[in-house]
């Protein structure tokens, strides 16, 4: 990479070196906007940034993905407005860091990506939080502070109401481990996942139209809900606040009722599946999967005809456990929890059903938790 960084900019000196990866959302889907639980994992699959300092005055940043080089005055990066481009997703960062203080500096950004866009692996926060990385050159900041301030990018810059899974997890990742984060508190808690299972992620490599319209609809229906049932209970705030018990004991109209109906039971399904990792009961785990996937297809309503077609298939398949959507839906992944001794014969059997059905290969990721964001040393 610093190779390809010299050629594109003529010189490698000071370069440096920083990491963010993607993420697969086990389990707690639309829970985390509102202010519930969720339990990613941080990929292999990451964005990786390689800066230098310029001498110019000037931000250039070049996306190996996208074979574009956009370019800016360094000075006036504070100032900038949303450009409907890929590059508004580090211009965002840059102009959050700067409100908080920290001034961007003149510099060469060469962007190289491995989490595929789209997928539901969370391309953009890997982007966001490996570009603040580089803004930063070393500067400190809380990493609490900074998955806000990149969430904060997204939401007010780039336009996207998300909730802070990704940006969180994307910097609180660990090897080998899952990340239990309650959305409200911001604390987390570290969960390690039974042996003898593996994850493995299937991208439909659909991305419907809809999907940044259709999440915006949700989060507007969520706080719809909130509204209603805040007439009736006292100290609701969220969804969160909700139990089931008092789910049930309003009527709430069709479409914000079976929105919150899933939010308030896939909070207690992360719960439950955190309990059966820890107890080792992978039937139980895999149950979770499957009742979370179905919850989102017919109560939430945001999965499509290739993932659903994915989650039954996998079921299909001798040694899966359980299957389910993965990310804001309308295309992009499912993950499925499954022996890893049926890993060729599940990839051999998907790929061909798939084909079939929809005349599309899909792609697979392993996904191994992994360490979150950082700097590579450089020798």
């Amino acid at each position: 990479m610093i190779d390809s960084f010299r050629t594109l900019f003529g010189s490698a000196d000071g370069v440096r070196v920083f990491r963010a990866p993607g993420r697969v959302n086990l389990i707690g889907e639309h829970t985390d906007y509102n202010m519930g639980f969720v339990l990613p994992v941080a990929l292999q699959l990451a964005t990786t940034i390689a800066a230098a300092p310029a001498r110019d005055g000037k931000l250039r940043i070049y996306s190996e993905h996208q074979r574009e080089m956009r370019e800016w005055n360094a000075a006036e990066i504070g100032c900038l407005e949303r450009a409907g481009h890929w590059s508004d997703y580090p211009i965002g960062v840059a102009r959050e860091l700067a409100r908080a203080g920290y001034a961007t500096r003149p510099a060469n950004l060469l962007i190289r990506s491995s989490v595929p866009e789209g997928s539901g692996l969370s391309s953009s926060a890997a982007l966001e939080v490996s570009a603040a990385l580089a803004f930063l050159r070393g500067r400190a900041m809380d990493p609490l502070d900074l998955a806000r301030l990149c969430q904060r990018a997204e939401v007010t810059f780039v336009g996207m109401p998300c909730g802070i899974m990704d940006q969180y997890v994307s910097i609180f990742g660990r090897a080998n481990s899952a990340v239990a984060i309650d959305c409200r508190s911001l604390e987390h808690r570290y969960v390690d996942l039974p042996s003898g299972i593996a994850f493995l992620a299937v991208n439909s490599m659909v991305k419907h139209a809809l999907a940044g319209s259709a999440y915006r609809k949700r989060v507007e229906e969520c706080a719809a809900a909130v509204e209603r049932l805040r007439q009736r209970f006292a100290g609701v705030e969220s969804l969160r606040d909700v139990t089931p018990q008092q789910l049930d004991a309003v009527e709430l109209p069709g479409v914000i009722g079976r929105r919150a109906r899933h939010v308030v039971t896939e909070n207690a399904r992360v719960e439950r599946f955190i309990e059966a990792s820890a107890s080792g009961d992978l039937a139980a785990m895999g149950k979770l999967l499957v009742e979370s996937h179905r919850s989102l297809r017919y109560d939430y309503e945001v999965s499509c005809a290739e993932l659903d077609f994915l989650v039954d298939a996998a079921l299909s398949v001798e040694g899966v456990y359980g299957s389910r959507m993965t990310g804001g839906g309308f295309g992009g992944c499912t993950v499925t929890m499954l022996s890893p001794t049926a890993i060729p014969r599940f990839r051999e059997e998907i790929a061909r059903a798939y084909q079939c059905e929809f005349h599309v290969a899909p792609a697979f990721y392993e996904c191994q938790p992994s360490a979150g964001a950082g700097e590579f040393p450089v020798a």
